[in-house]
């Protein structure tokens, strides 16, 4: 769907804003669904669009539109123009322990090519069911890859499409022409074990584990895969679902401000998200990094932390 025509330098602003964002993406800084305001975001952040705003885009000539979900049921329905996407698809070849890593950036770049996506798209990824994490994956690797503003992810996905009474086809799209890329990894944005043993206890930055609370206290060791079941030393516990409304739309901006000073988080310092396998944390990345802070991934996760043999805390306490 990303069609080519007018030179994307000549249509982006580069003043504050790309034409997309500022066309397509208007109702992203105050957010239909509740109200959210994100305009202390980074230019260069990911952010929400509304179904209405979206729909808006639909004939945009550079958009492309990325359904996360079964294979299957996106057949049956999605988004007119919506190409599948899996995280197989944009994540390194599994390595155990590790899973869902982020590719070397020619790996990474070529994969993006392989979507269509080009220097001048504007990408927009949604979830078919509730496949939130996954889509939160796909834009934190947009992000470092150095494309978070000209990507979006729309609120409340499919199933607030459809609320919003907007049109779904089972006419499956075209393949996409391979797109043209040059890579801007925002490399500060993934930290490695090596970096988050030596950060343990350095002020300013706060660990946020992303998975179900009863993972992080260690009472749930996933039937036995992990062998050292618990947290990261100094983690604050935050699952990724406590950011969505139940109609699984986003949460205001001033109840997930408050959440991550729940946990610790407060403005100027560095917060790293975690969770198993690098996907979970994608959402509170993606929100720290929406609010302004300085948000970095920890990309091996519990899976590598734990297979290390690093520090590990089993308690009943979540903090």
């Amino acid at each position: 769907m990303d069609r080519g025509g007018t030179s994307g330098r000549e249509r982006k602003g580069y003043d504050g804003g790309m034409m997309f964002r500022t066309l397509a993406l208007g109702a992203v800084v105050t957010l239909v669904a509740g109200g959210v305001s994100f305009a202390q975001a980074p230019a260069d952040a990911p952010t929400f669009i509304t179904p209405a705003a979206l729909a808006a885009a639909l004939t945009q000539p550079n958009l492309v539109l990325l359904h996360v979900g079964d294979k299957e049921a996106y057949a049956r329905e999605h988004i007119p123009g919506a190409r599948l996407v899996t995280l197989p698809m944009i994540t390194a070849a599994s390595q155990p322990p590790l899973q869902n890593e982020m590719p070397a950036p020619a790996d990474l770049e070529a994969k993006l090519e392989a979507l269509g996506i080009s220097e001048t798209s504007r990408v927009v990824v949604y979830f078919a069911k509730d496949e939130i994490p996954q889509v939160a994956r796909v834009a934190f690797t947009l992000d470092y890859a150095g494309l978070g503003g000209q990507t979006a992810v729309l609120d409340g996905g499919l199933p607030a499409w459809v609320r919003a009474g907007q049109t779904v086809s089972a006419e499956m799209p075209s393949a996409p022409a391979t797109g043209t890329l040059t890579l801007r990894p925002r490399a500060a944005a993934l930290v490695d074990l090596a970096w988050v043993r030596g950060h343990l206890e350095t002020p300013g930055v706060t660990l946020v584990d992303a998975r179900p609370t009863t993972s992080y206290t260690g009472e749930d060791d996933r039937k036995g895969e992990i062998k050292r079941p618990g947290h990261v030393p100094g983690a604050a516990t935050l699952p990724f679902t406590a950011f969505f409304n139940e109609d699984k739309t986003l949460k205001s901006a001033a109840d997930l401000k408050q959440m991550l000073a729940a946990a610790g988080v407060t403005p100027g310092q560095s917060v790293v998200t975690y969770c198993n396998s690098g996907v979970q944390a994608s959402v509170p990345f993606l929100v720290a990094r929406m609010l302004g802070y300085d948000a970095k991934l920890y990309d091996g996760s519990y899976q590598e932390w734990s297979e290390s043999g690093a520090p590990v805390i089993k308690s009943g306490n979540p903090r």
